[in-house]
């Protein structure tokens, strides 16, 4: 028999002897011999890979999941900076890994991290990894924690042991395109997304919203990629759009950075997504809408570590500090910074709703009746499927 012994990272393989009695009992007082010096030295070396607290205060491993790379200037760096902010916690180890496919590789990480790293608490951040591979593994697993950012729980069918959070971050899309609207000269902005799902139209209309606020007669043109990383196309829908007119470019993509780049470089305005851009494009960055993963994640690990109950559907937007606008680049006025903070202060309050009637889709129908409103806990929002009036471009693919 082969037993595998792990002494500081280095593996090493003992044969055991055989331990009956007659002819072998010399050999096992020589093995014990041997032996009881080793399992000494062993019992003084610190644990591999744990933390200083007392055997019974051991830390909470927490994993997260990024379909791209941590640091793309994008939505993988958002949620990076969060697990940051965990790393600081008293009590508390992170493991990360990035790159992670949309597959059923996913699956197979969280495996690792929960049997290798011995995590209890999983952030799997991307939105293709809830059905089916967050739920496979959480079925597998009902005594660790599964929350995912972007998916929709229901307790009707899905396990207890998971949970889905997201932000109003159209809040800060609508702001930035108060500044975009107050900013652009031609009148003509440009949107580059990756797909026509309800999160990303909901961002397209409430920042087409914001422009026409102070710009009534501006358009958005829309263009989708068709995926969440395409830079190539990306680059070429920039380039496109700025051939046409359009001084003001902004994008719901994993990483807006080529998009940035591409907008400084011929001399465009520009507004971020997910985290902060500015020093991509010193020039002609406006603004952004940025995500605050640190207050989500430390919010549940409170919940969690108290033994209190989380909530399986988490939303929050300027109000709850999810998420924040980034500063102020040096092409926006004063007068554009008024109205902007004006809006902001209107969304935190809860006086100023972006969805309010009369809207009308851009084919002429009334999607929102006149009156009418659709506030951000209004689920409905969570199944849009239009462009708005003055939005460029079709749903359909």
């Amino acid at each position: 028999m082969k037993r595998r012994v792990q002494i500081q990272g280095v593996k090493s393989t003992l044969r055991t002897p055989r331990l009956a009695g007659g002819a072998d009992a010399p050999r096992r007082r020589s093995f014990l011999a041997l032996l009881g010096p080793l399992l000494v030295s062993l019992s003084l070396l610190p644990a591999v890979g744990c933390s200083k607290e007392a055997p019974g205060d051991q830390p909470l491993t927490v994993g997260f999941i990024y379909v791209g790379a941590r640091d793309d200037y994008g939505y993988n760096q958002a949620h990076a900076e969060g697990a940051a902010a965990v790393a600081k916690l008293a009590g508390v180890r992170t493991r990360e890994e990035e790159n992670v496919p949309e597959t059923v590789a996913v699956q197979k990480t969280i495996e690792s991290m929960i049997n290798l790293d011995g995590a209890a608490v999983i952030f799997p951040t991307s939105f293709g990894y809830f059905d089916p591979h967050i739920l496979k593994v959480a079925e597998k697993y009902p005594d660790k924690v599964f929350l995912h950012c972007g998916g929709l729980y229901d307790a009707s069918k899905h396990p207890s042991n998971v949970g889905s959070f997201f932000g109003y971050i159209d809040e800060a899309e609508y702001v930035s395109g108060i500044v975009a609207g107050m900013t652009t000269k031609s009148g003509k902005l440009g949107f580059i997304a990756a797909k026509p799902i309800p999160q990303v139209l909901r961002n397209i209309n409430a920042f087409t919203l914001g422009v026409r606020s102070v710009n009534p007669t501006a358009t958005t043109a829309v263009i989708f990629t068709g995926d969440w990383s395409m830079p190539v196309k990306e680059a070429e829908a920039a380039n496109s759009l700025i051939d046409q007119g359009v001084d003001v470019l902004t994008a719901h993509v994993d990483s807006p950075k080529v998009i940035i780049e591409l907008a400084e470089r011929r001399g465009a305005f520009s507004t971020g997504y997910h985290t902060g851009q500015a020093t991509l494009a010193p020039r002609g960055y406006l603004t952004g809408a940025e995500w605050n993963w640190a207050k989500v994640y430390t919010d549940y690990l409170a919940w969690i570590r108290e033994g209190k109950p989380y909530q399986h559907l988490l939303r929050g937007g300027f109000k709850e500090g999810f998420i924040k606008l980034s500063p102020y680049g040096p092409a926006v006025s004063e007068e554009a910074k008024k109205k902007a903070e004006e809006a902001k202060a209107g969304l935190t309050e809860g006086t100023l709703v972006i969805f309010k009637g009369p809207i009308k889709d851009n084919e002429g129908k009334v999607v929102i009746a006149e009156a009418a409103e659709q506030k951000q806990t209004d689920i409905v929002l969570e199944s849009m499927s239009y462009l708005v009036e003055g939005a460029v471009g079709s749903v359909r693919q």
